[in-house]
């Protein structure tokens, strides 16, 4: 599937808003996401936001982040945090829930998943056996 077609199918400005606002929501209220959870400020509002408007671009929509920010730099960005399996898993299983939480359909759920664990493995910046 198309990135371009793929803001679309997951229902455009309103249905990304609601996965980010659920990702962040289940991330600020689950004790086993504590790790991550720490890496953030108290007030996740900024964080949301930059994530939907990161997403929006990276799913084929509005490239918010890129006009407010410039390039994303993902790996650079993330470098201050010690990021390994562990958040990694975290983030994901947010994601994950999120997604089933916003009755996101398959095929749609499974390839951007698929893109998401990709994206979240290549933040990861502790050495692991």
């Amino acid at each position: 599937m198309e990135r371009s077609k793929a803001y679309d199918l997951l229902g455009g400005e309103t249905a990304l808003r609601n996965l980010v606002h659920r990702f962040y929501q289940i991330m600020d209220t689950n004790s086993e996401m504590k790790s991550l959870r720490e890496m953030h400020p108290m007030d996740i509002q900024t964080s949301e936001d930059k994530l939907f408007m990161f997403l929006s671009g990276w799913l084929g929509g509005p490239n918010l982040f890129i006009e407010a920010y410039g390039h994303p730099r993902l790996r650079a960005r993330h470098l201050p945090f010690s990021i390994g399996k562990r958040e990694r898993d975290q983030w994901m299983l947010c994601m994950v829930q999120a997604f089933d939480d916003c009755k996101i359909s398959e095929p749609l759920r499974s390839e951007l998943l698929h893109s998401l664990l990709n994206l979240a493995d290549h933040m990861r910046n502790q050495k692991e056996d």
